[in-house]
């Protein structure tokens, strides 16, 4: 008998699940595995690039140059979405970036490092996520990463 509730429930949440994902109409990425911040019927692309790695000892220290990204957006809890092939959503993190010096750094070793702000990932389509920012951010200077990547999207609140 319960195993066939649960296989019922089974089906009904996958039924849901797949009537949700295919009513998406929104705007869709040009270019697979690159973020884009969502401005109402409008994407716009990331700041991507490499970070450069920086460091001494058990000091992890990764670097962008400039002191800000061109992609900025006036949300407070930025909205994006991206076209997977080979990144996995579920593995992108955000950090807050220090401006110190005319460029960007987030210090990574632990202790008084930076803590990972909360995403909520959600998929639309096969391949296609939403990347929302679950909490309130302050303006400034913001990157999504990979774990154990060194590749960044960077982006600015204002």
């Amino acid at each position: 008998m319960l195993r066939r509730y649960f296989a019922l429930a089974l089906l009904i949440l996958s039924g849901v699940g797949i009537a949700w994902t295919a009513d998406y109409s929104g705007p869709r990425p040009p270019t697979p595995d690159m973020l884009y911040l969502v401005h109402a019927d409008n994407l716009v692309p990331t700041e991507a690039g490499e970070a450069k790695e920086e460091g001494k000892g058990n000091s992890s220290r990764y670097v962008m140059p400039g002191a800000t990204s061109s992609a900025r957006t006036p949300l407070a809890e930025p909205i994006f979405i991206m076209q997977s092939d080979k990144l996995t959503p579920e593995s992108i993190e955000l950090y807050k970036f220090d401006v110190k010096g005319g460029r960007r750094e987030v210090d990574l070793s632990g202790g008084h490092g930076s803590k990972a702000l909360h995403l909520a990932v959600t998929r639309l389509e096969r391949g296609l996520y939403r990347i929302e920012v679950d909490e309130v951010l302050d303006n400034g200077e913001y990157v999504l990463s990979p774990m154990g990547s060194n590749r960044v999207f960077c982006f600015e609140i204002y």
